[in-house]
């Protein structure tokens, strides 16, 4: 049985069977083992020797006195050049882990060959020789990267039926979701101004939108540094608008609620929240601490999938904030990889509270169970549409097991957990009744991890592991996070 009902359930036999699996390139990514030690060719060094070269055997012209001084500042310049590049080659390189390449040099800025005139591949993620990891998340070249292949889809350079192809892929509705973004540019562009003046002088001007959700959009406020004018801090505002149908009373009423619940969370992986206040249209906004390796969403998007030890890392981040809220006596209830954003370094962090709730008072020992449906499809547990009243905390729990394997495989596992209207839950459920189980979890190919995805998804909310569990199960407690992720930076 593959399905194990406790905390270390028994690994099951993979093998072939026909149910819904990751494309080719994911299965194979995700068998693949390191391939030894990576490293760059060498720079030429061809300036830094002086010989002459006279390809037409006629004797040198005696130099002039202009020449003689130029080549003495060639000659200083060739031997700077050529101790820097001695310097480099004796560098060596940190072996790869999962297919990641060495680390680069600690400015993170690209090197350039100087036979190329090309910047070297950027790194998102690599392992050190001691074992460590690190992370290294640009936006900019993510934005990139999605706009070439929005451009592409856009162009009909992709087969028409591609999303009918993979239907549970991420991108599925990717597509609709920027041509929205880009009818709404001009909205944008019109009210980035209409920010009050309390809002600027406490956190600066509101410019670029880098989010957005179903009632409110996400500007980043540039604040200059009175000490350094040179340098400036960053802040995320989220601008809450009023849903239709809403009073003032109950949209005053749902903001407080939810800056209440984010405010009072502090912890490493929970985004850090600062103030509300109203702009002068009456607008009420929420400030964050800005968090510029973007949301995971786009991540994954962007990567395909991630590394196993990347994906792993995250996900132990994720848990810790998961088991925090919990402790605190809230749920969040709308856990998926566009509410996880990320710092530059790689370090997880759960936002946007709007569904949140307190499930539990500080003065009391029992929780409160919840009703009613909210969250995106893919990410709810199947007892929210079947049972009148449910455990918040397991919910929050099967959302991050359905995070994981779309970390890994770029892939949801269904379009809705519901028996009888998804054709791959209901695979899902016979499945791991069997010995072989359900093959998109058997290509991860480490039991413990298996074991371990099988009890978070467990279709019996009473049977799935906790967060606490989870944490200290055998193969989350040998996941490494980085250290970024360990401090919250």
């Amino acid at each position: 049985m593959a399905a194990p009902t406790s905390s270390n359930p028994q690994s099951a036999t993979a093998k072939p069977i026909a149910s819904p699996v990751p494309s080719t390139s994911t299965v194979s990514s995700l068998q693949s083992e390191p391939n030894g030690n990576f490293a760059l060719p060498p720079p030429s060094n061809a300036a830094a020797n002086g010989t002459p070269v006279n390809g037409e055997g006629l004797p040198k012209k005696k130099p002039t006195m202009t020449s003689r001084i130029s080549g003495m500042f060639n000659r200083r310049d060739d031997s700077r050049e050529a101790s820097r590049v001695s310097l480099v080659e004796k560098k060596a390189e940190p072996k790869p882990v999962n297919g990641a390449v060495g680390r680069p040099q600690p400015s993170r800025q690209a090197s350039v060959s100087k036979k190329e005139g090309t910047p070297a591949p950027y790194k998102r993620f690599w392992t050190n020789e001691d074992g460590t990891h690190e992370h290294h998340l640009k936006v900019a070249k993510r934005q990139e990267k999605l706009s070439d292949m929005f451009q592409s889809l856009m162009l009909g350079k992709k087969k028409e039926g591609h999303h009918d192809e993979q239907p549970l892929s991420l991108m599925a509705n990717w597509v609709d979701v920027m041509r929205n973004e880009k009818e709404k540019l001009a909205e944008q562009k019109n009210s980035a101004n209409n920010t009050s003046q309390t809002l600027v002088q406490k956190y600066g001007k509101c410019q670029e939108v880098v989010g957005r959700g179903a009632f409110g959009i996400v500007r980043v406020a540039h604040k200059t540094d009175a000490k350094d004018p040179k340098r400036e801090q960053l802040y995320a505002v989220k601008e809450f608008k009023q849903r239709p149908g809403e009073s003032a009373k109950k949209y005053q009423k749902r903001l407080t609620a939810e800056f209440c619940i984010s405010s009072s969370m502090q912890h490493p992986n929970v985004i850090n929240t600062l103030d509300l206040l109203q702009d002068d249209k009456g607008t009420y906004c929420e400030v964050m601490e800005y968090c510029s390796g973007g949301d995971l969403y786009t991540l994954v998007l962007a990567a395909g999938q991630l590394e196993v030890a990347e994906a792993d890392c995250f996900f132990k981040q994720l848990m810790r904030g998961v088991e925090y809220m919990h402790e605190m006596g809230v749920a969040h209830r709308d856990l998926k990889p566009e509410n996880l954003l990320l710092t530059q370094h790689g370090s997880i962090k759960i936002t946007d509270f709007g569904n949140g709730e307190c499930f539990r008072m500080a003065w009391e020992k029992e929780a409160h169970m919840t009703a009613g449906l909210c969250g995106s499809a893919p990410y709810i547990a199947p007892e929210e549409y079947v049972d009148r009243e449910f455990d918040p905390r397991a919910v929050d729990v099967w959302a991050c097991g359905i995070i994981y394997m779309a970390m890994r495989t770029g892939r949801h596992l269904w379009r809705v957990a519901q028996k009888g209207e998804d054709e791959f839950f209901d695979r899902y459920l016979e499945d791991r009744k069997e010995e072989a189980g359900y093959r998109p979890i058997e290509v991860l190919r480490r039991r413990q991890c298996r074991n371990v995805i099988y009890s978070i998804l467990d279709p019996n909310p009473t049977r799935r592991l906790t967060a606490h569990q989870v944490l200290f199960s055998e193969w989350v407690k040998e996941i490494k996070v980085c250290h970024a992720g360990n401090e919250g930076f």
